[in-house]
């Protein structure tokens, strides 16, 4: 049985580990004390996996922040401003680097490529001193080793690591990073030495960057990378990891041809196009990693369909070569099914978490050896006929409403300039409107008072009393402030996708379903199980009681389609595009309940829009049609005189510019963005002279 996992969430299945970070940070416990939550949890996975039968059970995938920083750590590559002076780095540096201090502020993070976790960028140039400072893989390896565990160490790819990195502050944006190479490879010449040290057989690299459209300069640093570390690998199994998407066919070629490299890993979940390069030809004598269990979403796999796709790279590559893998890092995925003690059994009869995706990789591996539990086989079937055929997952009016919408435009009828002139006439706003992106914090008490309510330990007028008195307060602060566009802070919602989902039928929830973002933080992502309506108004009656409280205009806040696909836990049965279409539909009707309640103003935030466009730039303009198009729909139907909003994402692109209302003007993550106005030199004014507010890195600008 040849069984492999990419890699495994590491926050615990009840987040034991951000308790533990967040308590270490806050100074309430000692390093010790993170320490051991850490090795225990360590030590339950690789329990978990072998007890399970996997063969190849992954180390060095638990991080303490972020596996990217942590290879920084083992480079030494540690910016000046943090005063590291050498040796092994500890949980000071590391910290400092993943979340600033007091004096410095943190390196920068960004998406890990189209997820929703997030890394910390590396900051590179041509007078870093690269030197072996992190010893962390070793050591978990050998940790493993010492609980009866040979496990696969596993590093991020040193071509996939400059890749990924910038050059540092004062470096030239031309400066080219792939130059660093043969200084990175240095180190890792002595990684892979004491990981042979230690007993290691097997060398796992992560180089996903090769799924992206690289140039050939780019692919040759693979090439070139390899065959300088190919002495050192030596007597070692060397997989190269690839996933999220279909590798190109140069890439595939290039991978292939790699100097010491043994084995090859592939997502043919995302990257199905993969399949036929294989057929078309791979390396003779060397081991296909077959990543058929989807690492990023939570439904069970379809085991049959998945061992027939086996079956024939069985006859290309060879029984005893073919190893069953999930197609990326479990990472991406909830922890455990057990823990959801409030799912209903039928939609947990659906659904596979990281504990269960092993458990679905083991099974294949028998079944491809021989020795198919036809119990566990047959449960998986009916599982999947009745997700198939149950009365919850299909609405046919829906359907047909979201059919009906294929080759309609959807843009609103009135040139932007008349709408304009409408909007100003009834709104009466100054030249440069002000307001602000929308939530206001969400306290303590704000959240004592949700929560109290959600288990009926206080009335409904209770409840209603408390955010009644928190709105009145936020429109009274902006009011004071002279906001001319005001938001009533949203202290009714837990989150700006959950709180919709929660009220949208074809939506379930879970008790546990964490997934790691960045660092401690955790999202707990709903789930799309079937077809999206909207049962009754969602947001109305709060909006409406907010403009009661001013004569200025109330902005009704939303969150967009796209947003709400992009962070969700989407059901696999149809096209994405389908169900981003039946929720763009819903917001139009609470788009349009607003306006008849005399909301003028309308938000309709699409942050996420960019964490869904696809990562080969061939497949991105279809994805971009359908997203614009899916916001489109969503106020095609208001009047002239109602205006909208949106808050976008950050790297904004021209195709995005629809998002940037040519009055009005929004901030989004990183960067003050201006487009169209011709008022802007004012903004830019306001970008240079408004002081930063600094969170993790990342800059937030509200004017």
């Amino acid at each position: 049985m040849a069984s492999h996992i990419v890699g495994y969430p590491r926050m615990g299945p009840k987040r034991e580990l951000k308790f533990a970070l967040e308590s270490f940070w806050d100074g309430k416990s000692s390093a010790e004390d993170l320490q051991k939550v850490s090795s225990d949890l360590r030590a339950s996975i690789w329990k978990q996996m072998a007890d399970a039968g996997i063969k190849y059970i992954p180390s060095n995938t638990f991080s303490h922040y972020d596996q990217v920083l942590d290879a920084t750590a083992t480079l030494g590559a540690v910016p000046p401003r943090y005063g590291w002076t050498g040796g092994e780095i500890g949980f000071d540096t590391y910290f400092s680097m993943a979340r600033g201090n007091a004096t410095v502020p943190a390196m920068e993070m960004t998406k890990w490529f189209d997820t929703n976790y997030h890394f910390i960028v590396p900051e590179l140039g041509p007078d870093v001193n690269f030197t072996y400072a992190s010893h962390k893989a070793v050591d978990e390896y050998k940790e493993a080793k010492a609980l009866g565990v040979d496990t696969v160490p596993v590093l991020v790819g040193p071509v996939t690591y400059l890749l990924l990195s910038k050059p540092a502050k004062g470096v030239e944006k031309s400066f080219s990073l792939l130059s660093l190479l043969p200084k990175v490879l240095a180190v890792y010449k002595e990684v892979i030495a004491d990981l042979k040290a230690a007993g290691a057989s097997w060398i796992q690299f992560d180089e996903p960057t090769l799924v992206l459209d690289l140039e050939s300069h780019k692919l040759q640093a693979f090439t070139d990378a390899y065959a300088e570390l190919a002495p050192a690998l030596s007597g070692l199994n060397v997989l190269v990891e690839t996933y999220f998407a279909d590798i190109p066919a140069e890439a595939y070629k290039t991978l292939t041809s790699l100097n010491g490299v043994t084995a090859y890993g592939f997502d043919l979940v995302r990257g199905t196009n993969t399949l036929d390069l294989i057929k078309g030809g791979f390396p003779s004598g060397k081991y296909l990693f077959a990543g058929v269990v989807d690492g990023r979403n939570i439904w069970a796999n379809d085991l049959a369909a998945s061992l027939t796709t086996l079956q024939g790279l069985e006859g290309i590559v060879g029984k005893d070569k073919l190893v069953v893998s999930t197609s990326s890092s479990l990472l991406h995925t909830a922890v455990d099914l057990v823990n959801e003690t409030k799912l209903d059994d039928e939609i947990k009869s659906w659904l596979a978490f990281a504990a269960q995706k092993i458990v679905e990789v083991n099974a294949l591996a028998k079944a491809l050896s021989g020795h198919k539990d036809e119990a566990f086989f047959s449960g998986n079937a009916a599982a999947l006929a009745s997700r198939k055929s149950s009365p919850r997952v299909t609405n046919e009016a829906v359907q047909k409403a979201a059919a009906a919408l294929k080759g309609s435009d959807h843009r609103r009828a009135t040139n932007v300039s008349a709408r304009l002139d409408s909007q100003q006439k009834k709104l009466n706003l100054p030249i440069l409107p002000t307001t602000t992106i929308g939530s206001f914090p969400q306290t303590v008490e704000l959240r004592r008072v949700r929560r109290e309510f959600k288990a009926n330990k206080i009335s409904e007028e209770e409840y209603v009393k408390s955010i009644k008195e928190e709105i009145r307060k936020v429109v009274e602060l902006q009011e004071e402030l002279d906001i001319d566009v005001l938001v009533h802070g949203e202290p009714e919602r837990n989150d700006m996708v959950e709180y919709f989902g929660e009220q949208l039928s074809g939506f379930a929830f879970t008790v546990n379903g964490w997934v790691q973002s960045y660092g401690s933080r955790c999202v707990k992502p709903p789930i799309i199980y079937g077809d999206v309506s909207r049962p009754k108004p969602m947001t109305v009656f709060w909006s409406s009681l907010a403009q009661s409280f001013t004569k200025r205009p109330m902005k009704g806040m939303l969150t967009g389609p796209v947003t709400i696909l992009n962070w969700s836990f989407v059901r696999n049965d149809q096209p994405r595009s389908e169900t981003t279409y039946q929720i763009a539909l819903s917001i139009k009707d609470e788009v349009e309940d607003l306006e008849k309640a005399g909301i003028t103003v309308i938000q309709i935030d699409e942050a996420a829009l960019r964490e869904g466009l696809p990562l080969r730039k061939s497949e991105q303009a279809h994805y971009l049609d359908w997203a614009v198009h899916a916001f489109r729909i969503t106020n095609v139907g208001v009047q002239d005189t109602t205006q909208v909003h949106s808050f976008g994402s950050s790297q904004i692109t021209e195709l995005e510019i629809f998002f940037v209302h040519p009055h009005f003007h929004i901030c989004c993550n990183n960067q003050l963005f201006v487009l169209t106005d011709p008022h802007s030199h004012v903004l830019l004014e306001l970008q240079r002279h408004h002081p930063l507010h600094h969170r993790h890195g990342r800059r937030c600008y509200h004017h």
